[in-house]
């Protein structure tokens, strides 16, 4: 337990302080970055961190992490299926295997393990070639059969009458889940102590550019100069672009999620089915968190449809027949921004000191902390970091694509 948390049990009488503070809007700032959720404050908190940028602004138009950041399953893992996507997860996951011990804030992660299962001959091909380069970048990941499935999951129906049978999983015992909340409170109170200027109800609505190079934000509480803007933004990445005249290949589509009444603990594992596009885990109260494939259209709904619910439910019986009895408690829907290869875009731009870290789908939490890291150092440098470099904007008009699809799960 943190040494922090014991004391702050014992000292009941001191009022704790705030994990960050309201500003005035200062005039100008190096650095604005647009959206508060667990990107923008990752990115403000490692460039006051390892680079000493600390006159930074994030934007936030509604209060931090009300976007993606708040509306996703937590799941976290990093066995992708390109080398670039898992040398990028990995090291995403290190940090966050890290991050309790460096804020001393429980961030409550949970690597439990994570199942992908496999219904066919070809998904089967998929999980041994995701195995395959997962190792040879250095992770742990290997394909199992259903009998080792079966223990590690014994609700689980691995026999041959589902109309899906399961014939193996990709099994990374490195992935899990953790708290998305702390994750963000965690990164904004940090960034909040080294300086940096944290601005909930602060809506970008215009990017000043002259001559080819940012030169200032219109907000609605006033304009900021600055010779630098970072769109770290879910589900308006597009529209953020498009103030500063840069065109994304981002099409916008809902993705929802439910969860059910709390059940006594049966699930040690993270299950996710690669042909079914649904995943489950079960969180530390009890409930289920279940989520599915994104919606079929493109929107900025973010309401819940019975027909996500039927469909969900349906594979999820064929997995877990025995929880056909569990009443579903509630149920939301967050906004994914899919690029044609199913990877980020990260990076400059054609506009001079207008940068992005977008387009992430259905990978975004995962990616939070090397996400902040890399675009920290390319702001503070003005280099791309070689990590990164793989998922720059200029890929998809030089024909170098980073296809993710294989290992998305919930992909359109």
């Amino acid at each position: 337990m943190s040494l922090k948390l014991i004391k702050q049990a014992l000292n009941g009488k001191r009022p704790l302080s705030r994990m960050w503070r309201h500003h005035d809007l200062k005039e100008s700032y190096d650095v604005v970055i647009i959206g508060g959720g667990g990107h923008g404050l990752a990115c403000a908190y490692y460039l006051a961190k390892e680079h000493g940028i600390t006159n930074v602004a994030v934007a936030e138009k509604h209060y931090i992490g009300a976007g993606g950041s708040g509306r996703n399953t937590a799941i976290v893992r990093s066995n992708y299926l390109t080398p670039a996507g898992v040398r990028f997860y990995d090291e995403s996951l290190k940090l966050y295997e890290q991050m309790s011990v460096e804020f001393d804030f429980n961030v409550m992660l949970s690597q439990r393990g994570h199942l992908t299962l496999a219904h066919s001959d070809g998904a089967m091909r998929t999980m041994r070639r995701r195995a395959e380069v997962n190792l040879l970048e250095g992770g742990e990941s290997s394909v199992i059969g259903p009998d080792k499935i079966k223990k590690l999951c014994p609700p689980l129906d691995v026999s041959d009458h589902p109309r899906y049978p399961i014939l193996g999983a990709l099994y990374h015992p490195r992935g899990g889940i953790m708290r998305h909340d702390a994750v963000v409170w965690g990164y904004a109170h940090h960034a909040d102590r080294m300086g940096v200027h944290i601005h909930q109800l602060t809506e970008a609505t215009g990017i000043e550019v002259q001559n080819g190079k940012v030169t200032g934000v219109q907000t609605n509480r006033g304009f900021i100069k600055t010779g630098m803007v970072h769109n770290a933004t879910a589900g308006w990445s597009s529209i953020i672009a498009d103030m500063a005249g840069v065109k994304l290949p981002i099409t916008t589509y809902p993705l929802q999620a439910l969860v059910t009444e709390p059940l006594k603990p049966f699930l040690d594992v993270v299950i996710v089915s690669g042909s079914l596009h649904v995943y489950i885990s079960q969180s530390d109260r009890g409930e289920l968190v279940m989520g599915a494939s994104v919606d079929p259209y493109a929107s900025y709904s973010m309401r819940g449809s019975l027909g996500f619910t039927e469909g969900l439910a349906g594979h999820m019986l064929e997995l877990f027949p025995s929880l056909s009895h569990v009443r579903v408690m509630r149920q939301w829907a967050g906004l994914c921004d899919m690029t044609p290869d199913y990877s980020q875009i990260m990076g400059f731009t054609p506009v001079e000191g207008f940068v992005v870290d977008v387009g992430w789908g259905t990978y975004g939490f995962k990616a939070t902390p090397s996400a902040g890291k890399r675009m920290a150092e390319l702001i503070a440098t003005n280099e791309t970091p070689e990590m990164i470099r793989p998922f720059r904007l200029a890929r998809f008009y030089e024909n170098d694509p980073v296809g993710e699809k294989g290992a998305a799960s919930v992909e359109k």
